[in-house]
């Protein structure tokens, strides 16, 4: 008995001394994902697209939040990577729609054959194109500029679209009218505009039964109205 005994004792310890120390825990996994999110870099043909084809999304072109910060100093243009000639043509708009206008700036940036749309208007040739600004004053004692930014400046189209927002003050009732636009201004290769396209909202021009013939009345009618300057 005692022999076995022995014996098993003898043979459970070399098992025992065998048998390998357990292994620590291996430390925890990192694994990394490269991201998904890729920023999309905006185009000129990209921009045109926003300005010019149906539903405009109505981003504002700033990065706006949603608050309106008037007369502030973030709200400058942006006019750092345009030509000289395009930013002479977007300071020209810009007294334009301030109800500043002179029969100079239709001289050195319209061409004759020049034509203009908005949701009001559509116009053709320079005398209708003017009336249209030169009627401004008349309808508004005061127009200012809350902001404006050029969000493209190309030479091949040779084209300029920017945003604006204009606050209105009609002449007669007093009332304040803010009106944000996405405005599409083509030229010729004199840099001057051939085609000016106002679109309030970043919105496609009327399109209801009979609009475009409404709109090409009131550009028709303007200028036995309002007396313009002759070219």
């Amino acid at each position: 008995m005692s022999t076995v005994s022995h014996q098993s004792h003898r043979r459970s310890g070399s098992h025992s001394s065998t048998r390998s120390p357990p292994r620590s825990p291996s430390p925890p996994r990192q694994t990394f994902h490269p991201s998904l999110i890729i920023k999309p870099v905006p185009t000129p043909a990209l921009l045109e697209s926003v300005a010019g084809a149906a539903h405009y999304s109505g981003a504002r072109p700033e990065g706006d939040t949603g608050k309106r910060r008037r007369r502030s100093s973030a709200h400058q243009a942006d006019i750092g990577k345009i030509s000289a000639d395009h930013q002479r043509i977007f300071e020209d708009l810009k007294e334009l729609y301030c109800c500043r206008p002179t029969k100079q700036i239709f001289e050195r940036s319209f061409a004759k054959d020049v034509t203009f749309e908005d949701p009001l208007s559509k116009c053709a040739g320079i005398n209708q194109v003017m009336s249209q600004f030169f009627a401004m004053p008349k309808f508004f004692s005061k127009s200012e500029s809350l902001g404006s930014r050029v969000m493209s400046s190309t030479t091949l189209p040779n084209q300029i679209i920017f945003w604006q927002q204009q606050e209105y003050t009609l002449r007669l009732l007093g009332r304040k009218k803010v009106i944000e636009s996405i405005i599409v201004v083509d030229l010729d290769e004199e840099d001057k505009i051939i085609r000016l396209l106002d679109q309030w909202d970043g919105q496609d021009l009327p399109s209801w039964f009979g609009s475009t013939l409404v709109r090409s009345m009131n550009g028709k009618i303007m200028p036995w109205l309002v007396h313009v300057p002759q070219m």
